[in-house]
């Protein structure tokens, strides 16, 4: 017959008591301790994704240090494209309107993978007719390769008819203020659940 004495018992309730109060403890401090639950894919520490060297429309090199202190949400795509990157930029600037005065800790940056046609004049224009504070960026063919590959981005060029479209990702990667890769936004998600992630990356936890 198992024999527990009065001290031991009393030291197991002293034990479970203290495991109970540490419990909840870190739930009261859970922004903290427990991991942040995304509707994007949490890629927090890839390997990939850690930073580029391109042109802005200006023609001013920028890399991901010159954002310090915004969220970056980062797009691949091409100024013709007919829907995906129309329909990416709309959300991104609903994001921008839901995330209130948070929005200007956002910023969004599309890179071009057409650089062919997509010069900076147009460039430019294409972004701001969105956003004023959107940016376009764009390297020259080996630097877009090069970009694509580091990012995990597919693209290709595919003729039609005396011209040429582009199929390539329609994902979104998200930057903390860090500049540390931290998501991956489906094509698929809205604006709501897009400005959920963010508020969590930007450290807000409150409702739009």
């Amino acid at each position: 017959m198992n024999h527990v004495s009065h001290t031991t018992r009393r030291g197991l309730l002293l034990a479970g008591g203290a495991t109970a109060a540490l419990a909840v403890l870190s739930l009261a401090g859970c922004d903290r301790i427990l991991p942040a639950s995304f509707n994007g894919v949490d890629i927090t520490g890839a390997s990939y994704a850690q930073d580029f060297r391109l042109t802005d429309a200006d023609g001013r090199e920028r890399t991901l240090a010159d954002f310090k202190g915004k969220a970056v949400m980062m797009f691949f795509g091409f100024t013709q494209c007919p829907d995906v990157c129309p329909t990416a930029l709309v959300r991104a600037a609903e994001i921008k309107r839901l995330l209130g005065a948070d929005g200007d800790r956002l910023q969004v940056i599309f890179v071009t993978v057409d650089p062919e046609r997509d010069l900076p004049v147009v460039l430019k224009a294409y972004t701001q007719a969105f956003d004023p504070s959107f940016i376009g960026l764009y390297g020259d063919l080996q630097k877009t390769a090069e970009t694509a590959k580091a990012f995990k981005v597919f693209y290709k060029k595919v003729p039609t008819g005396s011209s040429y479209t582009m199929d390539h990702s329609a994902f979104s990667y998200v930057f903390d203020p860090k500049g540390k890769i931290r998501l991956v936004l489906r094509h698929e998600q809205g604006a709501q659940e897009c400005a959920q992630d963010l508020r969590q990356i930007l450290g807000k936890a409150a409702s739009a």
